[in-house]
């Protein structure tokens, strides 16, 4: 299935369908559109407000936040033409830290609270977050080109 969002033909977009359909070893997912495919990262204030303040995330939630970060990755070594590494460390109650390296550089430090409740209002706002992740990383990386090709 394909989509006529225009939104779903950036980047960003096509990476995370990518990173989505990578996780998918069973098939399950096959003539699935992005849209379907993606729509767990949205979480509007209807459903936000069903999810509880304190709760520990599950596997599918934590899956998807790597995979938002796998693709942000993935977009800083396309920019930068190094290889950008993504460590996501949480703890079983919800909070923890992204970390993406190029070289010997963290390009990206982000803490992560309530990760049982990742998510964004809609698609544009996911890709609006990606590309200031996206920027700010690639922003680094640019001021300090000697550490992050070490």
């Amino acid at each position: 299935m394909s989509t006529t969002d225009p939104l779903f033909t950036t980047d960003f977009m096509q990476e995370m369908t990518r990173q989505i359909r990578a996780q998918d070893t069973y098939g399950m997912y096959d003539g699935k559109s992005p849209e379907q495919l993606l729509s767990p990262y949205v979480l509007t204030k209807e459903i936000r407000s069903t999810i509880p303040i304190v709760g520990d995330p599950d596997q599918a939630t934590i899956s998807r936040i790597q995979a938002f970060y796998n693709a942000i990755a993935i977009l800083i070594e396309k920019e930068c033409g190094k290889m950008a590494v993504p460590l996501v460390h949480l703890h079983h109650e919800g909070f923890g830290r992204v970390l993406i390296t190029v070289g010997k550089l963290v390009a990206l430090d982000r803490p992560l609270r309530d990760v049982h409740r990742f998510g964004f209002e809609s698609f544009s706002k996911m890709k609006t977050e990606a590309d200031k992740q996206l920027a700010l990383a690639t922003g680094i990386v640019g001021l300090y080109p000697e550490i992050a090709g070490l």
